[in-house]
C-alpha cells in the first residue's frame, strides 16, 4: 500500500482554499452542533455564525482568539486564516505564515 504525501497547497488547488468560514463550519459539523448551539458557545448571534462561515464577514484578530479560545483550536491556525481571507479578499496575491516571537525570560 503507497501512502501520498498531500500538503495544504494541494489539497486547496484540488478542492479550494481554507478558509476561516469553512474551517469553522468542518469543526462544527464535525463536533454535530448546529449553528445555533455553536453561535451561543461562541456568544454571536446565529446570523453572525452564517455570516463568518460563509465568508460575508472576516472576523477581528481579537475575535478570532476569543473564538479559537471558546472552541479549542489553535489561534495561529485561526489567525494566518483570517489574515489570508482578508488578503484574498482585497484580490493581493500573498502568502501568509505565522511564527510566534519567544519572550525572554526575565
Amino acid at each position: 500500500m503507497s501512502t501520498k504525501n498531500i500538503t495544504l497547497s494541494k489539497m486547496e488547488k484540488e478542492f479550494s482554499p481554507l478558509t476561516f468560514g469553512r474551517l469553522l463550519k468542518s469543526h462544527r459539523l464535525g463536533e454535530e452542533m448546529t449553528q445555533v448551539e455553536l453561535a451561543k458557545k461562541l456568544k454571536i448571534s446565529k446570523q453572525g455564525l452564517n455570516d463568518l462561515e460563509h465568508g460575508r464577514k472576516i472576523p477581528s484578530l481579537r475575535r478570532t482568539i476569543k473564538i479559537a479560545r471558546r472552541i479549542g483550536l489553535l489561534e495561529d491556525l485561526l489567525i494566518q486564516l483570517v489574515l489570508q481571507d482578508q488578503l484574498r479578499k482585497e484580490k493581493l496575491n500573498f502568502t501568509v505564515n505565522l511564527s510566534r516571537r519567544l519572550q525572554k525570560a526575565s
